[in-house]
């Protein structure tokens, strides 16, 4: 993606994000946007790998119904008068390599309610997750690698 095509984009997020739609505001957030891509175009080495914007979109969508259904479980945890929780930590070995797809899976597992990415081993093959019903390890590997994993290697490889 061309940097100014980067930039530009990032101005809009801004403003929808900021929900204030005016000159300084847009302004502001073209800086913003501009510093963003100054401070990490060291970090960023391409590899050949394309982005794949319907493949980002059900990845977008696969977080938020993913979102909505964690959100319900744990408010029906947490309301029932039974709080049967089984928490624990489990080891999730990772398919992902790239720095890139190991930070936007852990993130996405921890916005996501009742699950923590707690550390990644120091050869990024596993990944450490904290999750407040611990009960089925095994399905709650086979969960992620079948869901966020699996969208994250078909929307950036």
């Amino acid at each position: 993606m061309r940097p100014a095509f980067t930039v530009a984009l990032l101005a809009l997020l801004w403003l929808a994000v900021s929900g204030s739609f005016t000159l300084p505001n847009l302004l502001l957030g073209l800086v913003a946007g501009a510093l963003s891509l100054a401070l990490i175009r060291d970090h960023i080495q391409p590899d050949g790998r394309r982005i794949r914007p319907l493949k980002l979109l059900s990845l977008v969508l696969l977080f938020i119904k993913e979102l909505a259904l964690a959100a319900w479980k744990v408010a029906v945890l947490v309301a029932s008068p039974k709080m049967a929780l089984k928490p624990g930590i489990f080891a999730f070995p990772l398919t992902v390599d790239r720095d890139f797809e190991i930070t936007l899976l852990a993130n996405l597992i921890t916005l996501t309610p009742g699950t923590l990415s707690v550390d990644v081993s120091a050869d990024r093959k596993v990944l450490y997750v904290h999750a407040l019903d611990c009960s089925d390890p095994v399905g709650t590997r086979r969960d992620i690698a079948d869901g966020f994993e699996k969208k994250i290697l078909e929307a950036f490889r």
